[in-house]
């Protein structure tokens, strides 16, 4: 039998103002074999990317085979998740067997979307390996291992955990993660009225509730920058919470994951959460303001209000 064709992969990038780290990301791109086009969501910068963008789109492609770069410049900053919610949509009008998503500030290592490639067919919704780029044996962002409740930083850890390449039923969401067509005609995209915070996971849920195939490949290597103070320790370090000195993204983050525990888990993981944040804020990093803030935020959520966090936006 002659080998079946390629899948069309369509990259899919959000950005907001970080035009250095989109030059670093699409040079990466360009260079990446098998990729059909990069469709980036500009959302609303003010940095000269949309003029940088159309500069770079008019000139001739270092090689044929580079994919074919495509901008769109939103009215408004809609965060990453209405980015992605534009972005998801535009791949599948574009005709894409496969999005790759990714935020403006991570760079897929060579050989990435070829090791991910090896396993089409047999996934639905999978990604590689995110890594702290400033130290690439440790994970950019801590998980949950399956089957228990412990939570692992290193990428060893990882690499014991996984079976046949994979840790299935685990993924990181829009860092370098592949959906198939399939998949999106089954669950629709992205909740855009998250803004950022939450989005990811939130999709990543609906995902797994429709009975997707879901793995991170750990051969599969996607550098990202450390993150600030995600999974900072409490409770003697027994468990750790997504503090952000950022009131905006603490504002998404307590509404939107109170309404995504209701949704997926139910009651009492919303009361879980909210034990851990008012622990964190009275005990661990004291500042009774974000209780108050996480407050509001969480009952904003459960009312289907998602317009409070644009008070916090310049």
């Amino acid at each position: 039998m002659p080998p079946s064709r390629p899948p069309r992969v369509v990259a899919v990038v959000v950005t907001w103002n970080r035009r250095a780290l989109l030059e670093r990301l699409l040079d990466a791109l360009d260079a990446t074999p098998g990729l059909a086009e990069v469709l980036v969501v500009d959302n609303a910068s003010t940095d000269g990317t949309h003029e940088w963008l159309a500069q770079r789109a008019a000139a001739p492609r270092a090689r044929a085979s580079a994919p074919v770069l495509r901008h769109r410049r939103l009215s408004s900053n809609t965060g990453g998740a209405g980015g992605f919610d534009v972005g998801l949509r535009w791949a599948m009008e574009r005709d894409a067997e496969l999005a790759w998503l990714m935020d403006d500030d991570g760079v897929p290592q060579p050989g990435c979307l070829a090791t991910l490639l090896a396993h089409h067919g047999a996934l639905d919704f999978w990604g590689p390996a995110v890594v702290a780029e400033q130290a690439p044996d440790r994970l950019c962002f801590p998980i949950r291992l399956p089957g228990g409740s412990r939570v692992v930083h290193a990428l060893a850890d990882v690499e014991r955990a996984a079976e046949d390449g994979l840790v299935r039923d685990v993924v990181i969401p829009f860092n370098g993660v592949l959906v198939t067509r399939d998949l999106v005609e089954r669950i629709g995209s992205v909740r855009a009225e998250f803004f950022i915070w939450g989005d990811d996971v939130e999709y990543l849920w609906r995902a797994r509730a429709a009975g997707a195939r879901i793995a991170t490949v750990v051969a599969a290597r996607f550098h990202h920058p450390a993150t600030d103070d995600l999974g900072t320790p409490m409770m003697g370090g027994r468990t750790t919470y997504n503090h952000s000195p950022s009131d905006l993204k603490h504002f998404c983050m307590a509404r939107n994951n109170t309404v995504n525990l209701r949704a997926y888990g139910g009651w009492a993981h919303v009361l879980a959460f909210w034990v851990k944040t008012v622990w964190f804020y009275s005990l661990t990093r004291r500042h009774r303001g974000r209780i108050r803030l996480s407050a509001r935020a969480a009952y904003e959520g459960l009312r289907g209000d998602f317009t409070g966090h644009r008070r916090f936006l310049a």
